[in-house]
């Protein structure tokens, strides 16, 4: 289970585009910070320290502000599309015992069958958890599994404290057989066809190859005689 991660933050008094990037510019975050009946707080947060700490899935933060310490969850991380800097970020309060709802990342261990392809059909699940003793991840062990085995959110183990809040059918993991070239080659071939897509036969060459050459030289010859 990741331990709280304590983050010092400042209260965030101006608000808007330009507020938001004199805050940028310093190297701090944006952040409102809410949850079990608190009014909003506004808050700047260390741009470097927060980056570390949601470095961990469902990192649980221990946010100090005004002499006071809430503890909260990341609700939401708002990143600049290119650059992936942190630009705004929503934090919901927590308590010590209460149970949220997250997503757990998926970790698959082990290989399965030769010839096989493991398709990973959800690479996280929800779980209800304690909100101090959030799991990092759900493991699934797919060690020698031969392919048509199905792997469904009903056969996951999941971690002591924690229960699955999403329908036992879900599925998981899907083993198949891995396909032929051939087989690719074919079904592709179908596929084109089914959409109207037709290939150019390859070109033909008409004459003689190097008889044609030869002749084409004769004619040089005699046009030069005359």
């Amino acid at each position: 289970m990741p331990s709280e991660v304590k983050i010092v933050a400042e209260p965030r008094t101006e608000f808007g585009k330009g507020a938001a990037r004199r805050i940028r510019r310093a190297n701090m975050v944006p952040a409102v910070l809410y949850g079990h009946g608190i009014d909003p707080v506004h808050i700047s947060l260390p741009g470097h320290d927060l980056m570390l700490a949601l470095k961990t899935a469902n990192a649980l933060l221990s946010i100090e502000y005004d002499g006071t310490s809430q503890l909260a969850l990341p609700k939401q991380i708002q990143r600049d599309p290119i650059k992936r800097f942190i630009e705004h970020a929503d934090l919901v309060v927590v308590r010590r015992g209460e149970k949220v709802t997250v997503d757990i990342a998926v970790v698959l261990i082990g290989d399965a069958a030769p010839d096989t392809l493991v398709n990973l059909e959800n690479n996280t699940v929800a779980l209800e958890a304690e909100a101090t003793h959030i799991p990092s991840s759900v493991e699934v062990d797919i060690a020698g599994l031969p392919a048509g085995t199905q792997i469904h959110a009903r056969d996951l183990v999941v971690p002591e404290g924690s229960t699955l809040a999403i329908d036992d059918d879900v599925l998981i993991v899907n083993i198949t057989a891995q396909q032929s070239q051939e087989a690719l080659e074919a079904e592709l071939a179908d596929a084109e066809a089914d959409l109207g897509i037709e290939h150019d036969e390859p070109e033909t060459e008409v004459g003689g190859g190097d008889g044609a050459a030869a002749g084409s030289d004769d004619e040089a010859g005699a046009a030069s005689e005359g």
